[in-house]
């Protein structure tokens, strides 16, 4: 399984770069056409956000890189359930906000790509 963690470690580094520099491309290099992603908002329910409507805010914003913003991605950890599957706990920041990110990871078709993110995000001024 070392070459399958070796992979996701660069899926892993795609999705920080693509964050960072709020690069679609990126993104969608590393979580799969049908990938969600999760969070509870606000008013204390779930919400589930395609990766389209996902992109679409990500280039709406301005990135971290644009900002000049400090990066801290860090992979906390990485599990596997299977040999197709596992699980990734990230950190990463998009000042003023800061997440950790639970990702699940499929390989389909040979290639390791995200399927599900759930996140919490915390806000600092």
């Amino acid at each position: 399984m070392s070459t399958d963690a070796a992979e996701i470690e660069k899926v892993l580094q795609i999705y920080f770069d693509g964050l960072y520099e709020g690069d679609t491309k990126k993104l969608g290099q590393a979580f799969h056409p049908a990938s969600h992603l999760y969070s509870v908002g606000a008013d204390g329910k779930a919400a589930d956000l395609p990766r389209a409507d996902w992109f679409k805010g990500v280039e709406s914003r301005p990135s971290g890189k644009s900002k000049g913003s400090e990066r801290r991605d860090r992979i906390v950890s990485i599990d596997f359930s299977g040999p197709g599957m596992a699980f990734a706990k990230v950190e990463c920041q998009l000042p003023p906000r800061y997440f950790t990110d639970c990702l699940t990871l499929l390989k389909s078709d040979g290639r390791w790509q995200v399927i599900s993110k759930s996140f919490h995000a915390v806000t600092k001024e």
